[in-house]
């Protein structure tokens, strides 16, 4: 992670193609450009896909650098470990669906809503801890 204030992801590299890179004959100039790659002249995807790809990640490094920038370098480092021991660390009951709000909440995300926030329990009966978990270790 290099510390950067870019608030939208940064562009993929382009690559040259043969009209970029010819020489006075019209052709791929192979020992000035290198050599010519066809894939990445076939390949014509946009950039927004490659940006939503990186959106998440990018405001993660925004934030992350301007902690580092107004409280020092303890506080994205700090952030950064508390993550790291809430993800090897699960905590939750056995009988309740999986979810790591530890992580979101460290994440920014606990106010957020997404779409398994609203379809993951989506049968919605009420638990019965008691019983489950005397159903699990057969009492």
């Amino acid at each position: 992670m290099e510390p950067s204030l870019r608030i939208v992801p940064a562009q993929p590299t382009k690559s040259a193609s043969v009209s970029d890179t010819a020489n006075s004959l019209g052709l791929h100039d192979t020992l000035q450009y290198g050599p010519l790659s066809l894939s990445a002249q076939v390949k014509s995807e946009g950039g927004l896909k490659d940006r939503l790809n990186n959106w998440e990640e990018t405001q993660d490094n925004v934030r992350l650098t301007l902690q580092r920038n107004i409280y020092g370098m303890h506080a994205p480092m700090r952030l950064l470990m508390e993550r790291k021991i809430v993800t090897t660390v699960r905590f939750h009951l056995p009988v309740m669906p999986q979810s790591n709000l530890h992580l979101d909440i460290l994440m920014g995300r606990d106010e957020l809503i997404d779409t398994a926030d609203i379809f993951l329990g989506a049968d919605g009966a009420p638990i019965d801890l008691h019983r489950e978990m005397e159903k699990r270790t057969r009492m």
